[in-house]
């Protein structure tokens, strides 16, 4: 285990008049790409760096060049207009969820890139000179590519389609995660699972309740380990696949279950996904006769993980039971700790998983 490192970007937003194209849109309707600008935009697609615009244009007039173009399906959440930059820019990074450290943005002006450094200082920042470089560079290379990776930018278009539904939905929110058709598959974690498990612990930062990154040997050791369950979550509905969202990595012993790790995706907190997990771990445990103790590390993005453990019942542990556990190896580690008791099966969605209660702890 380490701690995790300085993340790659998330998302990389352009500037779009002489930085992805040559020329100003005003000036001429007939604007081509630079060079190498398609081939940098689909790299970084097919790796899972979503891309987005924040230009002083007219969106009317801006758009359907970039449909021209063959560009326009690959910008998410795209901000065209007359405002300031760094609004652009801090409305894509509120809407995606993301810390203002994990996004890029690119433009030709050096007005533009400090207006936005004063406003953002977080955000990273390029010239146009830069952009045939950029999939080069370290942090637009993630350590991981998966088959969620490359489709990451058509499950944020479902999810924006589901949020569009949601506002237009006027009953209450579990009436409406009923329309959905919401289906959670736990699993037993494979081989082919593993780049995708260890990116859920380098992506997740709000939902994670240590913010410890768990590497690929890592969790070759405790999947081969029989104490150990790795389990990967993976959801679905109506719209379309959410694909893996979730990771929980734990050990069972006789008397208590350790939850060294649970983590899910930012995209599936309002679904639901933390507290049907808990839930389900804690009717898990409570059948197999077990406390429940979970590792916890405030980081300054997971108070949302904290609240769902206390909204779950745990508590600072108390117990002599987690004195059966090692000592925490990772600083500012705290252990949360629940007595379970049984659970309802949830009403609002199809939860498959193993049952891990029907399998005896090895101590």
């Amino acid at each position: 285990m380490t701690e995790t490192p300085a993340p790659t970007v998330k998302c990389l937003v352009w500037d779009l008049d002489n930085t992805l194209w040559r020329g100003t849109l005003l000036e001429d309707a007939d604007v081509v790409p630079f060079e190498r600008v398609r081939e940098v935009i689909t790299a970084l697609d097919g790796r899972g760096v979503l891309q987005s615009v924040a230009s002083r244009n007219d969106h009317d007039h801006a758009w359907p060049v970039l449909e021209r173009l063959g560009l326009a399906d690959y910008f998410v959440l795209p901000q065209i207009g007359w405002g300031a930059k760094s609004a652009s820019v801090r409305a894509i990074a509120d809407r995606l969820g993301f810390a203002h450290r994990t996004i890029a943005f690119v433009d030709d002006s050096p007005v533009e890139r400090a207006e936005v450094a004063r406003a953002l200082p977080e955000v990273r920042l390029y010239t146009e000179a830069d952009v045939a470089s950029l999939p080069e560079r370290p942090e637009f290379s993630p350590a991981v590519v998966t088959a969620d990776s490359r489709q990451r930018r058509l499950m944020y278009r479902a999810g924006f389609e589901r949020d569009a539904s949601r506002e237009g939905f006027t009953g209450p929110d579990e009436e409406f995660l009923r329309t959905l058709d919401l289906e959670v598959v736990v699993a037993r974690a494979g081989e082919a699972d593993l780049t995708r498990v260890e990116e859920l612990t380098l992506r997740t930062s709000q939902m994670n309740a240590t913010g410890v990154h768990y590497d690929d040997r890592a969790l070759r050791g405790l999947l081969a380990d029989p104490a150990h369950e790795v389990l990967v979550v993976a959801m679905s509905d109506r719209f379309g696949p959410h694909g893996a969202v979730g990771i929980v990595l734990l050990e069972r012993r006789r008397r208590v279950w350790h939850l060294k790790l649970l983590a899910t995706s930012c995209r599936v907190v309002s679904l639901g996904a933390g507290s049907t997990l808990l839930t389900w771990l804690t009717d898990q445990a409570a059948r197999a006769g077990a406390h429940l103790v979970a590792d916890f590390r405030r980081t300054d993005r997971n108070r949302m993980m904290e609240i769902a453990y206390r909204f779950a019942g745990f508590a600072p542990a108390d117990c002599a039971c987690a004195a059966e556990l090692p000592a925490p190896t990772e600083e500012g580690v705290e252990r949360f700790h629940l007595v379970p008791t049984a659970k309802p099966a949830p009403t609002a969605l199809r939860l498959t998983s193993p049952d891990l209660a029907a399998v005896a702890p090895r101590a």
